[in-house]
């Protein structure tokens, strides 16, 4: 599955961008609760844990892509990234309808909060989960499309 580019007549829903703009979107669709991933690829891939939220793959128009690429990083998924800045942006489970997008590159206000850890148990030793939302050991964290 490749990311989309809808032409849409509605506002997106969202916007967000890579550190140095060579990867822009747009979301044309409801967004998932930001959700913390904490296994280890999520961290070795950001430095830390992964704070995500998700759409329909179909809801997500890239409106500038020339320093977008991909990185199969498992069997079952991929990871976008940007070339020129090195910036974490999507996560994109092959056979599944959503992707992942990063939190932190979605514009402000983003109207999302923080509603579970997932790999909690695969969190880094040197930083505690200290809140009091949902804390999963595997990837389940259950909320599902349509992502409202």
């Amino acid at each position: 599955m490749t990311t989309h580019n809808i032409e849409s007549t509605t506002d997106p829903r969202a916007r967000g961008h890579c550190l140095c703009g060579a990867v822009q979107y747009e979301v044309h669709g409801p967004l998932r609760p930001v959700v913390a991933c904490h296994c280890e690829m999520c961290r070795r891939t950001s430095g830390h844990y992964v704070a995500a939220t998700a759409c329909e793959a179909q809801h997500l128009r890239l409106t500038e892509d020339r320093g977008l690429r991909w990185y199969q990083s498992s069997a079952a998924a991929r990871r976008g990234f940007c070339q020129e800045c090195g910036s974490n942006l999507f996560w994109h489970p092959q056979k599944e309808l959503h992707i992942a997008i990063m939190a932190g590159s979605l514009d402000q206000p983003t109207g999302l909060s923080l509603v579970a850890h997932i790999y909690a148990s695969a969190a880094g030793d040197y930083y505690q989960i200290c809140d009091t939302l949902a804390r999963h050991d595997d990837g389940a964290h259950g909320i599902k499309p349509p992502y409202a």
